[in-house]
């Protein structure tokens, strides 16, 4: 049994690292997908952590799951299709702030058949992001495993990673990152995002009407300024910490995998008892975690190790 089971897309960042002599943008293949990411985040700041998904059957894909076995991800999960590997191409700007546009392909395959029901049955934590919503029968395979980790006792953590370019348009995506949040029990949205899910910009608003979904922790990431979360009605503020900012992707995920990670050493039953001074101490160890993914370049090769982020 894992700590926690991610389920949803692994793919290829093809991330801009820098341009040539003569101004043509360079891209290293790096490891990404944000549930991929989250389990690489939890395992390597000490949760024991399984993928569920799919790549395809080429050179990619097996780098992609010798990536997670390297990090001690329990791969049993993780899926070989027809089509090819899922890419991502992320361009940086001198800020560090990313752009994406996306090839879709293995991630969206997977339905609820490939899901393994005793995987997401058991454990502490299922995760999921809305990228798995957004085309293809993994929609309907994602939203199984979060009903069925719902009615197994199991919590379910979600990110609704709001990208533009995978969706029709706001509406559209608005609609479909709503429809799981009867399933949530732990949400993690950036400030840009929580308007778009909860129909309020304000923190303290517009974590109060997730709260009232039925969301027991709502938690957000504020950039360089820190996060934020509301707990059993009460809301806190951690600073952030200040980086020499390389590359954000992966940051959030890197956030979230950390929150998971240190919630999972309170026991079988994390959120129970949970006080907002625990709170307080694991979204400083979570802050610290995104800062430090956020000085390096790349999503998964910048994420920390426990060791790094011992006080």
């Amino acid at each position: 049994m894992k700590d926690i089971t991610t389920i949803g897309e692994i793919l290829i960042d093809l991330t801009q690292t820098g341009v040539s002599e003569v101004g043509v943008p360079l891209f290293a293949a790096n490891p990404g997908g944000a549930p991929a990411n989250v389990a690489v985040a939890a395992s390597r700041l000490g949760a024991s952590t399984a993928f569920i998904g799919k790549t395809g059957d080429d050179g990619f894909g097996s780098y992609l799951r010798g990536v997670l076995e390297q990090d001690h991800v329990d791969c049993s999960g993780l899926r070989t299709g027809v089509q090819p590997t899922t890419m991502a191409i992320v361009s940086v700007d001198t800020a560090g702030e990313r752009s994406f546009r996306f090839v879709r392909g293995a991630d969206c395959d997977l339905p609820p058949q490939e899901v393994d029901e005793a995987a997401v049955s058991c454990g502490k934590f299922l995760h999921f992001g809305s990228v798995s919503l957004s085309q293809g029968v993994v929609r309907s395979g994602t939203i199984f495993a979060a009903r069925t980790a719902r009615q197994a006792g199991v919590l379910v953590s979600y990110d609704p990673n709001y990208r533009p370019a995978l969706w029709k348009d706001e509406a559209e995506a608005t609609e479909w990152m709503r429809i799981p949040l009867p399933l949530v029990d732990v949400i993690k949205l950036s400030e840009e995002e929580l308007p778009l899910i909860s129909g309020s910009g304000d923190l303290e608003e517009g974590s109060r009407l997730l709260a009232e979904r039925g969301i027991s922790l709502v938690l957000v990431t504020l950039g360089g300024k820190g996060s934020f979360c509301r707990w059993q009605g009460e809301c806190i503020t951690v600073p952030g910490v200040s980086v020499k900012v390389a590359d954000t992707n992966g940051a959030g995920d890197t956030f979230l995998g950390a929150v998971l990670s240190r919630l999972c050493r309170r026991g079988e039953k994390p959120l129970e008892g949970l006080t907002i001074s625990e709170l307080r101490d694991i979204l400083d160890f979570a802050n610290r975690a995104a800062a430090l993914t956020c000085s390096r370049s790349g999503a998964i090769p910048a994420m920390p190790t426990l060791a790094e982020l011992s006080d």
